[in-house]
């Protein structure tokens, strides 16, 4: 245990990337104990990545990165505008419906950040809000996109605690909505202190005209299962419903209805059990590629490339971290270590409630030191059993894990949304932490909440029957 976690904390500390400090911890530890055959170092590494549910990785990334790139960000924005941007703070309540959306599309923090926090954050300086304001309500509203549906760290955490992914990012959604209203009631209370004013005038038809929007997304799945009522096949009422909502949008020009069925289409397709969530984030490239391609022709084989090659390299850090963290997991559990600190912990107590306050306390730390997927991937094994003796239901517990280390990514040292921010901002990395800390205050309501309320995560996967 010393050599193993002894050296991952003494390379953290010199500064090594955290992949490289957990591979070559692992490799000290089987070199210097001799009680492991080298070999397994590579053995257990790619065991880590032969994973069917790990292909939705690459598709997530790729789904939000053409996202990015084929004009729907400027339309989520546009209709968020609509929506919300009368209100007082207009433009900051806009921030959170928009990564609202976009969450339902990308799955990850960053892409989110990146790519419609971008236009958020140049729309609120224009309209005379400092920029600190502007970055911390972008990277609060970015945590959003791990928890609403579809969400990389679930997959991650549905992989390493054989947990259900589609039931996963079920329980996302009720805490996704309440996040989103927790962060939109600190817009208003802001807003009235430091008297904001709306930042688009109230249009009583813009505002229908998103309603309608809304109705019509949301008219496509009764259109299919009416007509399947009616005696059509699947396929076929789908197909039909598609068309209808096609010829709608091609009509009217709807600025967001066709990103807006992009949710609509995994979740549905998953509950009705006509794709995997592996298969959910192929339908996703699948869908953005039809949007770029074909209806807002936004799209052209450079930008396509980049997208491409953006996907790739992003793929290759997340795998290899989980790589790395495979190996590292293993042998902590085969050195008796999680073990240990298993025992550890269940001598503090035995208290199902003191147990989640002391998990949220200690993820709180570690995200603000270790990358979200190492993190999943060394912890689960040693506190999802914990969890489970003292009743906490895995699907609970993974929500409590992902918002805790979504939380982390705001905080140095190595919290990539706050580095993406500062980047985007031209903002140092202190000025922009200094922003983002007001921002934290709904964040830690929303994890209180969610946590010590598990039938806010739990019902709506057992209404839907993926879980007991």
């Amino acid at each position: 245990m010393l050599i193993l976690l002894g050296s991952f904390l003494g390379l953290m500390v010199l500064g090594v990337p955290v992949a490289i400090a957990m591979a070559v911890a692992s490799l000290a530890f089987i070199l210097i104990s001799g009680t492991v055959p080298d070999v397994i170092l590579a053995q257990r590494m790619i065991a880590g990545v032969e994973s069917f549910p790990l292909l939705a990785v690459p598709f997530f990334i790729l789904a939000g990165n053409l996202m990015n790139i084929a004009g729907v960000t400027g339309r989520i924005y546009a209709f968020a505008v609509s929506l919300v941007g009368w209100m007082r703070g207009g433009l900051a309540q806009v921030n959170i419906i928009g990564s609202v959306i976009f969450s339902g599309m990308s799955g990850t923090a960053i892409a989110d950040a990146a790519g419609i926090g971008t236009i958020e954050i140049k729309a609120m300086k224009d309209h005379g809000y400092s920029t600190e304001v502007a970055v911390g309500v972008t990277a609060a509203s970015a945590t959003l996109g791990p928890i609403i549906p579809p969400s990389l760290p679930f997959v991650i955490y549905g992989m390493m605690s054989n947990t259900s992914i589609g039931a996963l990012f079920l329980g996302g959604v009720i805490p996704g909505v309440v996040m989103t209203l927790f962060m939109m009631a600190t817009v208003a209370i802001f807003a009235r202190i430091y008297s904001w004013g709306s930042d688009a005038k109230f249009s009583l038809r813009d505002l229908g005209t998103a309603g309608i929007e809304v109705a019509v997304v949301f008219g496509f799945p009764i259109l299919a299962y009416g007509l399947v009522w009616m005696g059509l096949s699947v396929n076929l009422a789908i197909g039909l419903a598609l068309a209808v909502l096609l010829a709608l949008d091609y009509y009217f020009d709807f600025s967001a209805v066709m990103a807006l069925m992009t949710p609509v289409i995994l979740i549905g397709g998953m509950t009705l059990g006509w794709f995997t969530p592996t298969e959910a984030a192929a339908a996703a490239v699948i869908w953005s590629l039809f949007l770029g391609l074909v209806r807002y022709r936004s799209m052209t084989m450079r930008s396509l490339t980049k997208a491409t090659f953006d996907t790739i390299e992003t793929t290759a850090s997340v795998l290899f971290i989980v790589t790395a963290a495979s190996i590292f997991a293993w042998l902590l559990t085969v050195s008796q270590t999680a073990q240990i600190l298993s025992d550890l912990i269940l001598g503090l107590t035995q208290n199902k409630w003191v147990f989640l306050i002391l998990v949220n306390l200690l993820l709180l730390f570690i995200g603000c030191f270790l990358d979200t997927i190492a993190a999943i991937t060394i912890v689960v094994p040693i506190l999802l059993p914990i969890a489970l003796k003292l009743g906490v239901d895995p699907i609970h517990f993974g929500l409590i894990m992902t918002l805790n280390l979504m939380i982390g990514l705001l905080h140095p040292p190595l919290g990539m949304v706050l580095f993406v921010l500062s980047r985007v901002a031209g903002l140092s990395v202190e000025r922009t932490t200094m922003a983002i800390l007001p921002w934290l205050i709904p964040l830690f309501a929303a994890l209180f909440a969610i946590t010590f309320i598990p039938e806010l995560t739990l019902w709506l996967p057992r209404f839907m029957g993926m879980t007991r």
